[in-house]
């Protein structure tokens, strides 16, 4: 299932406060350049279009959220929708999201990781290239706080038995805890846009949570 066309952004649409670059990220780490709270902080690897960091962020006002998206025209769709919101506690961020954990996210500073509906790569020989590999699962759990929570929704079956198959044999993470479905309540009341297209197709959508122990 492919992505469709963005809408165009607001050329005058201010982004400098929502919009930043991996490699411009603070070295030694401070998300307290981005964010007017200081707060947990919760991550979305592969944010496309900022649903989930819009209705998240807005729902959880405590909490602030970054999200990753390696594509830039999406970290700019949404980093414009929180703008557009005037969203203070997330922000976008374009760049490789497994390189930002491996150098730049400390340990156990992360309240939540939340990785939805990844790009399967079905290919055999590609299968490599899946964001969720042992060596992320192993900087997922580095970065986690005591009880921090790794969320993971996919659509492909595969995926999502060998993934928590993977994390079940390498990380200490306790889990697969289940997530029930609930009805959407209005159009986009959905986690991600992914979902929505998932669920109104009546495509099976495949979840699961894990959480860090205390020791």
């Amino acid at each position: 299932m492919g992505r469709r066309a963005l809408r165009k952004i607001d050329p005058l649409l201010d982004l400098s406060a929502h919009l930043h670059k991996a490699d411009d990220l603070p070295c030694p780490w401070d998300p307290s350049q981005f964010f007017v709270q200081t707060a947990p902080l919760e991550v979305e690897v592969g944010s496309g279009k900022g649903l989930f960091l819009q209705r998240a962020a807005s729902q959880t006002p405590q909490h602030n959220f970054l999200g990753i998206e390696v594509s830039l025209k999406y970290a700019r769709f949404a980093a414009a929708r929180l703008a557009q919101q005037k969203i203070t506690n997330a922000v976008a961020v374009h760049g490789d999201a497994l390189r930002l954990f491996r150098e730049l996210v400390p340990d156990g500073t992360l309240a939540a990781v939340h990785v939805y509906f990844p790009d399967p790569w079905w290919k055999k020989r590609h299968r490599r290239r899946r964001v969720l590999t042992e060596g992320f699962l192993s900087d997922v759990t580095r970065t986690l706080q005591p009880r921090g929570q790794l969320h993971f929704w996919t659509d492909v079956k595969e995926y999502f038995d060998a993934t928590l198959a993977l994390i079940a044999e390498q990380t200490p993470l306790s889990g697969p805890h289940a997530v029930a479905e609930r009805p959407a309540q209005h159009d986009l009341d959905y986690h991600t846009h992914f979902e929505r297209r998932t669920r109104l197709n009546d495509d099976s959508v495949y979840r699961a949570e894990f959480t860090k122990s205390l020791s």
